[in-house]
């Protein structure tokens, strides 16, 4: 389930917000079964975590806002993360270990993400925690100093995220949003961006 789940819904792990046809998902999982595409996307509408409508006679599945969608989407996007290939993983563990919090969400952005980093690059990596923030920072300030690659250590508590997504002006967070793999906890940070759209938010 977790392999089908991440092909499937692995198209949906960037932007939630959009409608896919069924040629967009067979394209993405590399299936040359339309039968295997197809038993995918029903199970998944069946199973309440993709919406399927219609727009000119033609499919389309979009991601249900409920939280079993969030959860299955969650599970995708921390496979994909894990998956992926070149990143300083060993680092990112310690990272969650040093930051003794039971509840956050850590994710990377930047060149590791779009795989065109260098030697030189440094590491992009956000932690969205429910408080604390200069707690957090100070605690894993000299480990990601001298990490190699070098850790370019972000901390911003739910709200924060949140109210950066909500802001009319462009910023980090909407940066992050568009371009990041996300390691740990996942479900918070899908809830953030559910919420956020309900308020107005849009990629």
């Amino acid at each position: 389930m977790l392999k089908k789940s991440y092909q499937v819904l692995g198209i949906f792990v960037n932007n939630p917000t959009i409608t896919y046809m069924f040629s967009d998902v067979k394209g993405h999982i590399g299936s040359k079964s339309e039968s295997y595409t197809y038993n995918s996307l029903k199970s998944f509408v069946k199973e309440g975590i993709l919406t399927k409508d219609k727009r000119g006679g033609v499919a389309i599945y979009k991601i249900a806002d409920s939280p079993k969608a969030i959860s299955f989407l969650s599970m995708a996007a921390e496979y994909k993360a894990w998956n992926k290939k070149g990143i300083p993983i060993d680092n990112i563990i310690e990272v969650i270990r040093k930051s003794k919090i039971n509840f956050l969400t850590l994710l990377i952005t930047g060149s590791y993400v779009k795989g065109k980093q260098t030697a030189k690059s440094d590491l992009d990596l956000v932690l969205i925690v429910p408080n604390d923030v200069k707690k957090v920072t100070a605690r894993l300030k000299q480990f990601c100093e001298l990490s190699i690659p070098e850790i370019h250590l972000y901390v911003f508590t739910d709200d924060e995220f949140k109210q950066m997504l909500l802001d009319e002006k462009h910023n980090y967070g909407k940066e992050i949003v568009k371009n990041n793999l996300i390691f740990y906890g996942a479900e918070v940070y899908y809830k953030i961006i559910f919420e956020a759209m309900k308020n107005g938010f849009t990629y």
